[in-house]
């Protein structure tokens, strides 16, 4: 059954490639020569609706862009329902910026504030935000957020993996440290009116919502996260925490581990 998904899966990605890349006969090529000694080290992909994005030519940093841009994993329209045309959005865990790009062309006023902890994926979400010319509208920030301002020790697989983090894989990278800060100058520094928030941090996700003030919340409409199996926490103090601030769940996606998922929440209007 595992090798049937396996395959189902891979012949889903060869069907969604050219109708995503206008380079796809490239995509293909550089497909078929990862693992070999004719490996890029980059990937290009030039997506049929304008932009131009590069990744390390690696399984955890390309798959994004398939989540966002085909399988439309964060569900834009439905998360973008609600929210002001010029709102304040906070991508946290940017990765190399698939989701902000596509928030981008969603909500063409949008001001979006990118914090990636990843060196390597910060790099690549400033290439790709500078390569789309949207400078001006998203704001990256090289650095982690977390609970507390300082630092911010983790593991880095070092090819923009999404698997970064506190729940990496044994092995994945080395450890790095890197500058951090809080979900509450997160909001200061976008200059408040944050009504959209995305956050994948492999992990950190605790430590940064249930260590923040509530007021910093007051004017997020809609949030999406990724959580993820945390020794010593559950979900219900993620949902506890943001229904104490009037932020409640509206749809929920298990993962295929106790603790894994995806969760999207929204502001009750009245």
């Amino acid at each position: 059954m595992k090798t049937e998904r396996g395959v189902a899966h891979l012949a889903k990605r060869v069907r969604q490639t050219p109708m995503l890349f206008r380079n796809f006969p490239t995509v293909f090529k550089d497909l078929a020569l990862h693992d070999t000694k004719w490996q890029s080290d980059e990937m290009t992909f030039r997506l049929r609706n304008g932009y131009t994005v590069v990744s390390p030519n690696a399984d955890g940093a390309r798959f994004p862009l398939y989540e966002v841009f085909a399988d439309d994993g964060y569900r834009l329209d439905e998360l973008c329902a609600g929210v002001d045309p010029d709102a304040t959005v906070l991508d946290v865990g940017g990765q190399i910026g698939s989701f902000s790009l596509a928030l981008a062309k969603a909500l063409p006023q949008a001001s979006i504030h990118v914090y990636e902890a990843s060196p390597t994926s910060a790099s690549y979400v400033s290439r790709n935000i500078n390569a789309n010319r949207l400078q001006s509208r998203v704001t990256v920030h090289a650095s982690a957020m977390s609970g507390e301002t300082g630092t911010f020790t983790f593991v880095d697989s070092g090819d923009a993996s999404g698997h970064n983090g506190l729940t990496a894989p044994e092995g994945l990278g080395d450890e790095v440290t890197v500058p951090a800060v809080t979900f509450d100058e997160a909001v200061k520094v976008a200059g408040g009116n944050v009504q959209l928030v995305k956050m994948d941090v492999e992990g950190a996700e605790y430590d940064i919502i249930l260590k923040s003030d509530p007021a910093s919340w007051s004017d997020v409409r809609k949030v999406v996260m990724e959580y993820h199996p945390v020794e010593g926490h559950s979900l219900k103090e993620l949902t506890d925490y943001l229904a104490a601030v009037g932020i409640t769940e509206v749809r929920h996606e298990p993962g295929t581990r106790a603790g894994l998922g995806v969760m999207w929440l929204a502001r009750k209007t009245a």
